[in-house]
């Protein structure tokens, strides 16, 4: 029987007929149900905790305030001596400030002369601002009515001793160590840091800034990669380029895992004689799910490597960082102890049109103008610019749509990725 070629399907991203492809969704709870936290804890000074993950929950030592105090300059006294219209006070000698507070007590009927942060007297509970005050011959006029309570701060208004000031898997932030700091903490337990090693493959790369011979190309993704998962957060491992061998390829992975929590590779993730990345990972029996259906990164590798998770990416630059942000990051999220990260989108309108055939997720390079997003002119993967030019993606779902100019769309900016 003479062989036959199969029908002309001219559509690169088609699916293939009879291939059971795994949808977006499945992947990711099938990641979700597997990852789990691989990194130890260290204890670290408050000062180089910022972009740390929380290891345990971090309890107040005190609480903030510790005691009652003043939150404006003016004049403190005891609110229920206080009736409406004019008041006239006596004051007592001597005045609160932060830091320095007034042993005495303060007797009703009589004012005191406060500053800002300073510990409420004993017989004060109630501030008048200077700016509603007169001061003459030993006293302080004003007018009531004037709440019991005015312009003061309780003790642990904001956080009681004994209380979660903030819960474990928090990256911290700036605004964290202040919290931290105001309530007793000079030092944090934290996670060490995630480690991913990030490995390209294919004889075709060279490394960037060399000579280029005929028929190859510059490494684009492993310097993408790497300065994406520094600013994830994690410590990176650099295990440079592996040619289309599959011993190579096997022996890099090796030393990967070695050396890290979790791989990323790009390259050798599709199904051809030189993908050693998804043969490798078939057989040594790891996750087979990796027909993912995703536009851009259809050959995209989830499996396990010596017990260390590997994300084999596709090399084409914008599906490798696609495939990152939708897949890998979550799943780095849960490794690194932060927990998994679900990106926030948002609705918005479209100030494009786009016919989307059914079977496939799609993810757009985008960015808002006007508030409205747009999208990159090409979808092709290998338009490295359009990653230059985008600020987000704009995310299609699996089913066929006819996007048309004002229609709502879900736009994911790349800061919900924490970059």
């Amino acid at each position: 029987m003479p062989l036959e070629p199969p029908p002309l399907r001219n559509d690169c991203f088609a699916l293939p007929a009879g291939v059971d492809w795994t949808p977006v969704d499945d992947a990711l709870a099938l990641l979700r149900d597997r990852m789990t936290t691989v990194v130890g804890v260290e204890t670290v000074p408050l000062m180089q905790a910022a972009g740390r993950v929380l290891a345990h929950d971090l309890v107040a030592k005190r609480s903030n305030p510790p005691h009652p105090n003043t939150a404006v300059d003016g004049y403190g006294f005891a609110g229920a001596a206080i009736g409406d219209g004019p008041q006239v006070l006596p004051l007592v000698d001597g005045r609160a400030a932060a830091g320095a507070p007034f042993s005495g007590m303060v007797p009703e009927g009589h004012a005191i002369r406060v500053l800002t942060g300073a510990d409420l007297p004993e017989g004060v509970d109630t501030v008048v601002l200077d700016e509603d005050v007169r001061v003459g011959d030993g006293h302080v006029a004003f007018r009531g009515p004037l709440k019991r309570g005015a312009n003061t701060r309780k003790a642990g208004e904001d956080v009681r001793q004994g209380d979660v000031a903030l819960s474990a898997g928090r990256v911290l932030t700036p605004a964290d160590l202040a919290l931290a700091a105001a309530v007793g903490h000079g030092a944090i337990a934290v996670r060490k840091r995630l480690r991913v090693a990030v490995l390209s493959t294919g004889d075709e790369i060279v490394e960037p800034g060399a000579q280029a011979a005929e028929g190859q190309i510059f490494d684009a993704n492993r310097p993408m990669l790497l300065s994406l998962c520094a600013q994830f957060g994690f410590e990176v491992v650099d295990k440079g380029r592996a040619a289309d061998d599959r011993s190579a390829v096997r022996s890099a992975l090796d030393a990967a895992a070695a050396r890290a929590d979790v791989i990323l590779t790009s390259g050798g993730a599709s199904a051809g004689d030189e993908d050693h990345i998804s043969a490798l990972l078939r057989e040594t029996g790891a996750i087979q799910e990796w027909r993912i259906a995703l536009k851009p990164g259809r050959p995209l590798a989830l499996g396990i490597w010596e017990g260390v998770p590997v994300f084999g990416l596709p090399g084409n630059p914008v599906a490798a960082l696609v495939c990152t942000l939708i897949f890998a990051r979550p799943a780095m999220g849960a490794l690194s102890g932060a927990g998994w990260h679900i990106p926030q989108g948002f609705t918005v309108p479209a100030a494009f049109e786009k016919r989307k055939k059914p079977g496939r997720r799609e993810y757009l390079r985008a960015r808002i103008r006007d508030g409205r997003a747009e999208v990159f002119k090409s979808e092709g993967s290998g338009r490295i610019s359009g990653l230059s030019w985008a600020e987000g993606l704009v995310e299609l779902p699996d089913g066929a749509i006819n996007v048309q100019a004002g229609d709502p769309v879900r736009y994911i900016p790349f800061s919900s990725f924490l970059i």
